[in-house]
């Protein structure tokens, strides 16, 4: 018979036995439980790090959409290939679509009033320009322009319209060689291509610019351009020549086709040159020659029944040289243009009136195209605002500028020149830009023909470019 010491031993076993067993199951379902908790913990760094992975990738998205869409506008905004500077966004984007535009309006009040003009407000323009960068390499640019605030008509007004000014494909192949195809614009003078409100002085642009380097100017056609020794930039093109139907004494600006169902029975070659010998300074030259008349012969109904008019050839050329010279506040630019009009009294007479077999009617009685058109204008602009306000971003400037042009400077045997058509412009004005993409302009323009009477012009004008 067991002894109580004996009992007692062998409680003792039994309990230390549990307790053994006990610890054994508590430590494996702590092990069970750190366990878990190290695996929970192992999926919980694993799910950070894949949130994070993806907000990376929605960052380096976002960013790739915002660069694409637009140029940051934080970037200073820079002339390129021969173009304004808005216009030229596209060229720094790597991949996308790029905005830009520009818009301007005026108040024109006239002094001394002559004739049954009246003043005006206006909001001239509003532009859209839109790119596409396709790779590296190949990329599309166009400037829609919307004019006058309409493209419906009234009495008191020929109403707006909508245009496009240029598109085009590029192919950037080498800074020496580029290939541009489509409706350009033609490379000739200071306005034709950098036409933005910021880029030159006055409400108007230079009448010079209008009525014989007719801007904007741009038709279809393809050619080269690029840079020789980062200081000479080069642009050739052959494009559809000019509608010699659409010639009158004051110029050639109805000649122009617009790339809108353009006649290219004759085509015409333009190239242009410029030199930057040093930042401050800019010489070039440019000329344009070809064909007008393309091959129509036109039909006419009048009093003496129906028949056709043939427009002659009408071989046309156009050149000009230009300077600029910017630096410490002082501008100065000056333009000389000529035109030469072949065949001018043969087309004077075919588009004179109507009668006798001759004649379309789109000229008057005595009317005549010019056989050569010359036009020159020169400026000086200063900016006050670095005497004012020394270190400004702002500029002040009060500017002169002196035209003259002749549309009719040499006429066609059995023409008479009219003396209307020769022109001189006085224009003082100031322009301030209280942030480079915004211009408040104002002006007075003394108008003096050689005969005949024109009104002088008070005109204030608001632009912007993005």
């Amino acid at each position: 018979m067991p002894s109580k010491l004996d009992l007692r031993a062998g409680g003792m076993w039994w309990v230390a036995r549990w307790l053994i067993g006990a610890a054994a199951i508590f430590g494996f379902a702590g092990l069970a439980v750190a366990d878990a908790s190290s695996d929970k913990a192992i999926a919980q760094e694993d799910r950070i790090a894949e949130l994070e992975r993806t907000v990376a990738v929605l960052a380096d998205e976002l960013e790739r959409t915002r660069r694409e869409l637009a140029v940051p506008e934080d970037k200073p905004l820079s002339s390129k290939f021969g173009l304004a500077p808005a216009a030229s966004k596209i060229y720094d984007l790597s991949r996308g679509l790029s905005i830009g535009g520009y818009g301007e309006g005026y108040y024109s009040a006239l002094v001394g009033d002559k004739g049954d003009a009246k003043n005006r407000a206006d909001l001239l323009r509003m532009v859209l320009y839109t790119g596409y960068k396709f790779t590296d390499n190949i990329l599309f640019n166009a400037e829609i322009e919307f004019e006058h605030a309409t493209t419906g008509s009234t009495e008191s007004s020929g109403g707006g319209s909508v245009s496009v000014e240029f598109a085009y494909l590029d192919f950037l192949l080498r800074d020496w060689a580029n290939i541009r195809a489509g409706l350009v614009l033609v490379p000739m003078g200071f306005i034709n291509e950098i036409h933005e409100p910021v880029s030159y002085f006055g409400v108007h642009r230079p009448e010079i610019e209008r009525q014989i380097i007719p801007s904007t100017w741009r038709e279809n056609g393809v050619g080269i351009h690029g840079t020789l020794y980062e200081q000479v930039d080069y642009q050739a093109f052959v494009i559809n020549g000019f509608n010699a139907e659409g010639f009158d004494s004051g110029g050639l600006r109805d000649g122009r086709q617009k790339g809108n169902r353009a006649l290219a029975e004759h085509l015409a070659f333009v190239a242009r040159l410029d030199w930057t010998p040093i930042n401050q300074v800019l010489v070039g030259a440019s000329v344009y020659h070809g064909n007008s008349g393309q091959n129509q012969n036109v039909g006419v109904s009048g009093a003496f029944g129906s028949y056709t008019v043939e427009i002659p050839d009408t071989p046309t050329t156009i050149w000009e040289v230009h300077g600029q010279y910017e630096d410490h506040g002082l501008r100065l630019r000056s333009l000389f243009t000529m035109a030469e009009i072949g065949d001018s009294g043969d087309l004077s007479r075919a588009l004179g009136p109507v009668g006798l077999g001759g004649g379309t009617g789109e000229l008057s009685a005595g009317e005549a195209i010019g056989g050569q058109m010359l036009g020159v204008y020169g400026e000086v602009a200063y900016d006050l605002m670095p005497l004012l306000f020394s270190g400004s971003e702002k500029t002040l400037e009060p500017f002169f500028r002196y035209s003259y042009y002749d549309t009719q400077r040499d006429v066609p045997s059995g023409f008479s020149s009219d003396k209307s058509k020769e022109i001189e412009i006085f224009t003082v004005g100031l322009s301030f830009q209280p942030i480079s993409r915004v211009v408040i302009k104002a002006d007075y323009r003394n108008r003096v023909a050689k005969s005949g009477g024109l009104p002088d012009e008070f005109n204030l004008g608001v632009g912007f470019v993005f």
